[in-house]
């Protein structure tokens, strides 16, 4: 037998814990995160799992040895000042899962997966389900071995720190055809309704696109207001543009990161670099809703004398989970079943053609991406029995 949930989470509590917010940031290939893939591997050693990790940086600890498969997991790593839940909790919901199982006397007659999927979130080299793209074939190792973090770091050198070949590629998913992630729910139908446990149908497709403000640095006190070329006031003004449009359709626009050149406090910028995350509720109505931010920030840039160009750095296509399976394994609960705004590995797998599902558990601030990311233990122990459930179910 493994530890409890409650150790597991307690052992897992501090690594990479930020003092002066109470939030994470367990980047990839960084100490913090690579303290949580030992922590894994610990895990899988104490239950006898056997484990392996490909050449990217992923790994999953398997139960079995047949070669049809079924898979559940999730991510380590985090947002900067990310909450505790995302990721995680369904790493150790699975290990917990597994107990439950082993407790029942369940013999699985397909392997059963524990994932570890790096770079989720895209926190260091801007792509977000990096390591899942990766195992499936949706990105290629010359691209992502170009990838540089903030600092200039590339992804090969980070590779070869770390003692990875990616040129060995990933067989992590062979006799896969079945995934289930366990992830905290992002927003707040579970808490409104009363409901612990609810069902995916769909991702929303999202991406995230690059704008570039060139203007004319100037002295901020000197220059007159109307001979101005400033981008900080057309990034602004395309900023309000993206919220008004977002709220007007119903979907999500947000500029969340941002890089200023000079960056002075009493000097108008010659450049501006803007991070754009957006959302919508079809393929089309995403590439609409971008084109529109696209348009009104051109017309500001034309009437303030600077230039904008926009460059797509991460975009994912709508995912339509298994119907079939959403149903089969909702319905005995009566789980709800809805649809998730946040992207997931889930979503990569089941665009790979990999019958796929999530389940979400209630949280009750509704709030994701902070400190104040939360689930309530009561709601985890009914996500480790659910989770246990669906895998009972698939794994026979």
């Amino acid at each position: 037998m493994g530890t409890s949930f409650e150790e597991m989470w307690a052992d897992l509590g501090g690594v990479g814990r930020l003092t002066s917010t109470g939030g994470y940031f367990r980047q990839p290939f960084t100490d913090a995160e690579r303290e949580c893939a030992a922590w894994f591997r610990a895990e899988a050693s104490t239950r006898g799992l056997r484990l392996e990790q490909d050449g990217y940086g992923n790994a999953v600890a398997w139960w079995g040895t047949a070669h049809e498969a079924v898979l559940t997991g999730s991510h380590l790593d985090s947002v900067l000042d990310g909450g505790a839940f995302d990721g995680p909790l369904g790493i150790v919901s699975a290990f917990a899962a597994v107990d439950l199982l082993r407790e029942r006397g369940f013999e699985p007659t397909r392997r059963i997966g524990i994932a570890s999927f790096v770079e989720e979130e895209g926190s260091r080299f801007g792509i977000a389900c990096l390591g899942s793209s990766l195992a499936v074939g949706d990105l290629s190792v010359v691209r992502a071995k170009s990838l540089k973090d903030r600092s200039g770091v590339s992804l090969g050198d980070v590779w070869g720190n770390a003692g990875l070949d990616p040129t060995s590629g990933s067989s992590l998913l062979d006799g896969v055809d079945c995934f289930v992630e366990l992830h905290v729910e992002q927003g707040r139908y579970l808490v409104e309704r009363d409901e612990s446990i609810a069902v995916a149908s769909q991702i929303w497709p999202h991406g995230r696109y690059r704008f570039d403000f060139e203007g004319e640095a100037n002295h901020a006190g000197a220059t007159r207001m109307e001979d101005r070329h400033d981008p900080m006031l057309t990034y602004a003004v395309t900023a309000l543009a993206a919220s008004q449009q977002a709220r007007l359709t119903h979907e999500r626009a947000t500029f969340g990161r941002l890089a200023v050149e000079p960056n002075g406090t009493n000097a108008i910028p010659s450049r501006v670099t803007a991070w754009l995350d957006a959302r919508g509720a079809s393929d089309t109505s995403l590439s609409d809703l971008v084109e529109s931010i696209v348009v009104r920030a051109q017309e500001r840039a034309d009437a303030d004398g600077t230039t904008v160009s926009m460059t797509p750095e991460s975009v994912s296509r709508a995912v339509a989970f298994s119907g079939d399976l959403a149903a089969r394994l909702a319905a005995p609960h009566g789980w709800p079943i809805i649809p998730t705004q946040a992207g997931h590995d889930a979503g990569i797998l089941a665009t790979a053609g990999i019958a796929t599902a999530m389940l979400f558990v209630r949280n009750p601030t509704g709030v994701s991406h902070s400190p104040a990311e939360h689930a309530d233990m009561n709601d985890c122990h009914a996500g480790v029995v659910a989770l246990a459930d669906t895998l009972q179910e698939l794994a026979r």
